[in-house]
């Protein structure tokens, strides 16, 4: 895998704001961690598993950011994984590391933000 290639991918189907094309890159099985998750759904946890979940939850945070605009800083790579730092939502810095399968899909994420 092309951790360069895939970052810009990452942060093109985020940009046009296209769920359809955000959810490609993602298994069916996917677990989110996050504190936006927190913020965005009022809940006490910070993790979502499935790709239904994590969907709504996408939905409801482009809703609710209509400016929403992600500026890619750097890639890293591990085994199996990448981390992105890019610039986020609320003028926030993050970063996000990504676990693949074996078709290269994205089946964890783990995100960081400044505060």
């Amino acid at each position: 895998m092309d951790a360069q290639k895939f970052a810009e991918a990452w942060i093109r189907s985020w940009n046009t704001r296209d769920l359809d094309d955000i959810l490609t890159h993602y298994t069916d099985d996917v677990e989110i961690t996050t504190p936006m998750i927190k913020i965005a759904l009022g809940v006490d946890h910070g993790t979502l598993k499935g790709k239904e979940n994590v969907a709504d939850y996408w939905r409801r945070a482009l809703q609710k950011l209509p400016d929403l605009h992600f500026e890619l800083l750097d890639v890293t790579v591990g085994v199996n994984s990448v981390a992105l730092y890019y610039k986020s939502v609320l003028n926030k810095k993050s970063i996000e590391v990504m676990f693949f399968d074996e078709q290269g899909k994205v089946n964890k994420i783990i995100a960081h933000y400044t505060e």
